[in-house]
């Protein structure tokens, strides 16, 4: 029997495709099915509370590690800016209150929480 090297290859490349495919096939049949977690909570009503303001706790903020910015995309008005390496900035005067960047926030305990604004 002869073979040419195109063929050879062709084949070779294509057995190796199926066996990964079979081999992941089996492996997806024994993994478990994990249940879909909703976020903690009940949502915000996006409704702005003016006697309410975001805090930052950028210790426990994955902003500054991985570039997470749930709350930055979540923030309607704009209050939230990203800074690399060092987490997020709430600017207190664009902050409306409404919730929705704590209620988004993908850490336990929250990175972003919702407190009494400070009257000046």
């Amino acid at each position: 029997m002869s073979i040419s090297r195109k063929d050879f290859f062709r084949q070779g490349l294509s057995s190796l495709g199926k066996a990964a495919l079979d081999i992941a096939g089996t492996l997806k049949e024994h993994l478990p099915v994990l249940p879909v977690v909703a976020p903690q909570g009940t949502p915000p009503s996006s409704e702005p509370r003016l006697d309410m303001v975001a805090e930052a706790f950028n210790d426990r903020c994955l902003a500054r590690s991985n570039s997470c910015s749930a709350c930055v995309e979540s923030c309607k008005p704009q209050a939230i800016k990203l800074n690399p390496g060092v987490g997020i900035r709430i600017n207190p005067q664009f902050c409306n209150g409404c919730g929705n960047c704590e209620y988004v926030c993908p850490v336990e305990p929250k990175a972003v929480l919702l407190v009494p604004r400070q009257q000046t």
